[in-house]
């Protein structure tokens, strides 16, 4: 579903990236990315899903969904709804939307039962091996200190990403690995996947850029270093 190498941009609820201003920017990093065949997928705010997803031809993700089944659950956001919205999968306990172990389960297996991709988020290379045993789709290593610093982890902290990657391969060589935290370059990225990550999870360096296209491309560029 997902392929690697793989860029995911998430949208968080920066103004940048709202309403009409979502599908524009998706479509700025759907370009870039196919004119240099490079995956790539977007995550909007839940109210922008369909929006992004019925308007450019790209991968689009939730940036949360919770672990319950159609019924009397007011103002959660179910999995069957973000599927009908066109997204094909979510992102899972990111640091600023963080969830308790057993929510994390719950979740992975709700997406798991509609065919759904599960892209979980590990403050550390200990809780990315634990989440790595639940068998998600994907394990991205974020450290929180260093979201929205510009100071990639790859870079201040390249054993982070390096042990992640080992451990997570230990216990389910199927899990890949995508590297978050301060990714803000080219140079960051190929770093990253030197370092065993098989894709980037970033925000605000694409998002809040003055040049979202010359941002995506330099992003991308990385990438495609790296496979040469």
């Amino acid at each position: 579903m997902l392929k690697t190498p793989l860029v995911i941009v998430n949208f968080k609820t920066y103004p940048e990236a709202t309403g009409e201003r979502a599908v524009k920017l998706a479509r700025i990093i759907a370009s870039v990315a196919k004119k240099r065949k490079v995956a790539a997928a977007v995550a909007p705010q839940a109210f922008d899903i369909y929006r992004v997803a019925s308007k450019v031809k790209i991968q689009v993700l939730a940036q949360h969904v919770d672990p319950y089944k159609p019924d009397k659950f007011t103002g959660w956001l179910l999995p069957e709804a973000a599927r009908e919205s066109g997204a094909i999968g979510s992102l899972i306990n990111h640091a600023e939307h963080p969830l308790r172990p057993p929510e994390i389960e719950l979740t992975i297996d709700r997406l798991r039962e509609l065919g759904m991709a599960s892209i979980v988020c590990g403050r550390d290379v200990e809780t990315s091996r634990e989440v790595a045993a639940l068998a998600p789709t994907m394990v991205a290593i974020e450290p929180p200190e260093l979201i929205g610093t510009g100071r990639a982890v790859s870079k201040v902290k390249p054993e982070v990403v390096s042990d992640t990657v080992r451990d997570v391969r230990s216990v389910n060589p199927r899990v890949r690995v995508l590297c978050g935290a301060g990714i803000a370059s080219g140079e960051d990225v190929r770093l990253a996947l030197k370092l065993g990550a098989e894709g980037v999870l970033l925000a605000r360096a694409i998002t809040c850029a003055s040049n979202p296209r010359a941002a995506i491309s330099d992003i991308v560029e990385g990438m495609v270093k790296r496979r040469r």
